[in-house]
């Protein structure tokens, strides 16, 4: 069906599907505020309200699923009906939708490739640097060196161009720009360092503006309006403060009434900057022709500021009378005063400041010139003549290097020039065609601006005078630019230019910086930036705005265009940094959404734009790009711990899936060797009837146990089918999250359902895990009330569990009373751990004490060991072995050996079994007697029901038959009460099986040894015995683990895998 964007759209046809297209229709009028539906949804404007109703027949197969799956044709038209706005207008558009009347109709800009991203880019990459400190560049870096720095700034931010271009066409690019970009590619903690070290790279960048701005008025356009007179240097920079934080508040004040007035400006701005280049490209040309008239006054060859004198000579008039010069350099304006030496062994003369692009000065500006900070300015191809051991007077009117200049410093004071090629992916949201203009525009853009910058090095370097490109100020041509200067027709059109040049440019980043920090806020991650998220009615960000003013308040304190340069070069080659990485992650990983319309993108040049960037950042500064990394990390990390958790699909959860995927295969192609093995636990967690952990100690001691290291799966099982218990099983393993994140255990969860606990204890011991990272031990809770219960299965469940871990090769821990265990809050003074040592199962009884004292809740509490001594063992010996094999172990754990001597079964011992097994039989026979009770029952009901359709028949049958029938019942009857009976009679005539009784007095007389030692230690490891081989004597089991266990509080009944987990060797 065909429709017009824009106007009246036609009644539709009565089709079969009028219904949705009418209900779709009303649900395009309503908007969204927030960006995380938007995000998840693959459409912005995605509704997902109501129940939908379809009374068609032609779809009626997908009737039920049309709520989660819309048809083709309203997915379409949800996509035509698509509108592109920025952040800002949407909001203020919705705005004015809240009360019903739309009051003012929003208009959504549509601008092509050149108004939308080549125009802004230009205007922001040419700047400030082109007209303050170009020249100067060039001069002390020679026009080799400048070429080189212009080359590598340029291909750095050509190559993060063309990595921003891959990521930018790789789907919608709202509000936020480059911020959006890195953190949608690379996370939120990438993003959220990332889109906060753009910020403060916009925001210094607005003080290097405002000081390049303040620069001109003071020095160029109003020199007398300087409030401090005293000491030249210190004067400049108070007065640079001064005027700076008026200007800074005057830029605040109009970004605050509205954007809609910088916007208007803007046009003016870039009109300025393009006027100031062609009166300078004139200005070369005009060289040829005739060169300026402007000269330059040296004393030997050391340059003199002009704009302290009129004529550069010592005399006038045939050497009668002084000039104006030699009262600078003499004591008084007599021939026979006494003069500086430099003065009176030198000549002056004069030359030409712009000797023309014929003239070959060329050669003598290829290689650099670089001085220390003081030194006055001089041309070395002059000869002059001074005395080395006089100092020289920094009050006469030289020349000087107002600081020591080295080319990485040169550096990161040019970089600043290269930046702003984010503007046109800032203003993704105006464009007609984002995915096309912004490749196109931000390359040419940045190779017009390339061109430009690499012609007028060359151009300056040959037109003119060295000494003159020197002079970062222009106090040897009268005070003025040096590139006004060499502009026609007049020096001034450099001068206003570039002053409404930098005015524009710093309006542009107070407008830019808080809506970045707004768009940062309002995603959430940082939770202290939320109330940067808010702003006026119409989306302005009121205290965004405040915020950057600060910020940018303290690089105008710093009153150095020099000094801030290197700052914000930082801030943005970490930003490009990350585009680049940003590009060649997903590159790399080929995920399926990346898919760039921009194709010609290759991820060895995001990683070389990458290397290029973390190189100049060192180049420029490396203690600045050591803070600024330094702030990026504190950042990440702020984030990661404190921020919000958001899935944006970035390239670094899929590098992570990528490392995690190759590591499991590397895991499983080697089998683990002694030295690597570490409990990998399967904890199993049982939830009550609200889905709380019902021993939430037990997640304490996992976290006690593995501080942190290793795996650890979380798991429970609910009885029933999945399909009816979906949801609960989803709001247990919430549950269980929420309880491992309370109590630090970090691992994963699981619920499973299952037809009954069995199974779903044998399906966790089988499964859980993921090829090499699978468990490796089991750690439960004792079932405190196996003797309680009502049936026998907790106890079934319990046995069936020990011998499913023996036979998968798994440890298995049990912890009994594990309620009475530390939380991770609780630090124990002191007190032993206690390692009973019965059988050597592969030494983890000796490896868990260790780790236990790892975490700070056991780190007091001394370990101790002991193992038991048969009649024929010599314990002297043994413990001189045991203490041996503990020093190989590198353990620290005090030795005992305990002796148990053969002695005669007790009475108390045979009575006890007796009553164990008594109670056994009593079980089975009332377990048999309910089983048969409701097997009759049944077959009776059977019976009757069969009997319905006989009735008649089995009326007209013979007496005998029936009563026959009747006789068989009561026969069964009969019997089953003789066998209960007999049972009854045999259980307490019955004699105590020797194997048991064996068994029973083991355990006895091993608790009364163990009690008598550790009854006061903090905890007790024990081995824990396996269950009989042959089923029939299970019942018991438990029953003589509950008698060795007898009197003691913290217990941890502890069964190897069957494999050595701890070793002697390095």
């Amino acid at each position: 069906m065909q429709r017009t964007r824009g106007t009246v759209e036609p009644q539709p046809e009565k089709t079969n599907l009028s219904v949705w297209e009418t209900s779709f229709r009303r649900k395009k009028k309503k908007t969204y505020k927030g960006s995380t539906q938007g995000e998840s949804s693959p459409f912005i404007n995605s509704d997902g309200d109501g129940d939908y109703y379809y009374d068609g027949k032609n779809m009626a197969l997908f009737e039920e699923e049309m709520d989660s799956t819309p048809m083709v044709s309203s997915f379409l038209n949800k996509l035509a009906n698509y509108t592109n706005l920025t952040q800002g207008v949407r909001e203020h558009e919705e705005a004015e939708y809240e009360d019903g009347i739309q009051r003012v109709a929003v208009m959504v800009p549509q601008m092509g490739t050149f108004i939308g991203v080549y125009l802004p880019c230009m205007q922001n990459i040419l700047g400030v640097i082109l007209f303050l400190r170009l020249t100067w560049i060039v001069g002390t870096a020679g026009i080799l060196g400048s070429f080189a720095i212009v080359s590598m700034c340029c291909v750095c931010t050509l190559l993060t161009a063309i990595s921003m271009s891959a990521i930018a066409t790789n789907g919608v690019v709202p509000a936020g720009g480059s911020y959006y970009m890195i953190s949608r590619s690379l996370g939120p903690e990438f993003g959220g360092a990332v889109g906060l070290c753009f910020y403060l790279g916009t925001t210094f960048a607005g003080s290097l503006y405002i000081l390049g701005t303040i620069e001109i008025l003071l020095l160029y356009i109003v020199p007398t309006a300087s409030v401090f007179k005293e000491g030249e240097d210190a004067a400049r920079l108070n007065n640079m403060r001064v005027y700076g934080t008026c200007c800074l508040l005057l830029m605040a004040l109009v970004v605050f009434v509205g954007v809609k007035y910088v916007n208007k400006l803007a046009l003016v701005f870039l009109s300025c900057v393009f006027l100031s280049i062609m009166a300078t490209y004139a200005g070369v040309i005009k060289t040829i022709i005739e060169p300026p008239e402007f000269n330059v006054c040296l004393l030997g060859n050391r340059s003199l500021r002009n704009d302290k004198f009129e004529i550069c000579a010592k005399t006038e008039k045939n050497n009668t009378l002084t000039t104006e010069l030699w009262s600078k350099f003499c004591d008084s304006e007599y021939p026979n005063a006494t003069c500086d030496p430099f003065f009176d062994m030198n000549n002056l003369t004069e030359i030409r400041a712009i000797p023309g692009l014929l003239s070959g000065v060329i050669k003598d500006n290829l290689w650099g010139d670089y001085a220390p900070a003081g030194e006055p300015i001089q041309k070395k191809s002059l000869a002059s003549v001074h005395d080395p051991d006089t100092p020289t007077d920094t009050h006469k009117p030289y020349v000087f290097n107002d600081i020591a200049t080295y080319f990485t410093l040169l550096v990161g004071i040019y970089f600043p020039s290269v930046t702003g090629i984010m503007a046109g992916s800032n203003r993704s949201g105006d464009l007609r065609d984002a995915q096309r203009s912004i490749p196109i525009g931000t390359i040419m853009a940045i190779l017009t601006t390339s061109f430009i910058y690499i012609s007028c090095v060359v151009l300056f370097g040959a037109c003119i005078e060295g000494v003159v490109l020197r002079d970062k100020f222009g106090y040897s041509v009268k005070k003025t630019p040096v590139i006004g200067v060499l502009a026609w027709p007049s020096p001034w059109v450099i001068v206003i230019g570039s002053f409404f040049s930098c005015c524009g440019a710093g309006l542009q980043s107070l407008t830019g910086a808080p809506r970045l920090l707004q768009a940062i806020a309002r995603d959430g991650i940082i939770p202290f930036l939320q109330v940067f998220g808010h702003g006026k009615a119409n989306g302005e960000p009121t205290w965004a705005l405040l915020l950057t003013v600060g910020i940018c308040e303290i690089g105008i304190l710093i009153a150095s265009l020099d000094a801030v340069a290197p700052i914000l070069s930082m801030f943005f080659l970490m930003c490009y940094l990350f585009v680049n990485l940003a590009c060649a992650v997903q590159t790399l990983l080929r995920t399926p959404n990346w898919r760039p319309r921009f194709k010609f993108y290759h991820w060895t040049l995001s990683f070389l734009g990458m290397s290029l960037c973390l190189s100049l950042m060192f180049i420029s500064s490396w203690y600045y790009a050591l803070v600024a990394i330094l702030i990026a990390g504190c950042i990440y990390k702020y984030i990661e711990y404190r921020g919000a958790v958001k899935e944006w699909g970035d390239g670094i959860r899929g590098l992570s899936l990528n490392a995690a995927r190759y590591a499991l295969i590397r895991l499983e192609e080697v089998p683990l060797h002694t030295k690597n093995w570490r409990p990998q636990l399967l904890v199993f967690c049982k939830l009550d009837s609200d889905l709380a952990v019902k021993h939430p100690r037990l997640l304490s001691f996992t976290t006690q146990l593995k501080a942190g290291n290793g795996l650890t799966i979380v798991c429970s099982v609910l009885e029933g089918t999945y399909m009816t218990r979906e949801k609960v099983a989803k709001n247990g393993e919430q549950s269980l999250k929420a309880a491992m994140a309370a109590e630090r255990t970090k691992g994963f969860s699981h619920v499973v359902v299952s037809s009954n606990l069995r199974d779903g204890f044998s399906l966790l011991i089988q499964s859980a895990g993921l090829g090499g990272m699978k468990h490796n031990a089991v750690l439960m809770a004792w079932p405190a009330g196996w003797k309680q219960a009502g049936d026998s299965s907790a106890r079934r469940n319990f046995i069936e569990t020990v011998r499913e871990t023996t036979a998968a090769h798994q440890a298995l821990l049990v912890a009994k009373n594990i309620d009475h265990f530390p939380s991770n809050q609780e630090h124990l003074k002191g007190g032993t751990i206690d390692v009973w040592w019965i059988v050597h199962d592969g030494g983890l009884l000796m490896l868990l004490p260790f780790l236990l004292s790892q975490h700070k809740v056991w780190r007091k509490c001394k370990m101790r060991l002991f193992t038991v001594a048969q009649m024929d063992d010599n314990s002297i010996q043994m413990k001189k072995d045991l203490q041996m094999f503990l020093y190989q172990l590198r353990l620290d754990a005090e030795v005992e050996v305990v002796e148990m001597h053969d002695s005669d079964i007790s009475a108390f011992t045979y009575e006890k079994t007796l009553k164990m097994e008594q109670r056994s039989q009593m079980l089975k026979q009332m377990q048999l007697s309910r089983t048969e009770r409701e097997r009759e029952a049944q077959l009776i009901h059977d019976r009757n029901t069969a009997s319905h359709s006989a009735n008649e028949k089995a009326a007209g049958a013979p007496p005998d038959r029936v009563h026959m029938t009747w006789t068989k019942e009561k026969l069964i009857n009969e019997k089953n009460k003789h066998r209960e009976g007999m049972g009854v009679k045999d259980m307490f005539n019955m004699k105590p099986n020797q194997s048991n009784v064996r068994r029973m007095h083991t355990a006895v007389k091993l608790n009364e040894v163990v009690v008598k030692k550790s009854q006061n230690s903090q905890l007790v490891l024990l081995n824990m015995p396996g269950p009989p081989r042959n089923k029939k004597g299970h019942e018991n089991y438990m029953e003589f683990l509950e008698v060795l266990m007898d009197g003691l509080d913290r217990v941890l009944l502890v069964r190897g895998g069957g494999r050595e987990v701890i070793t002697i060797y390095s």
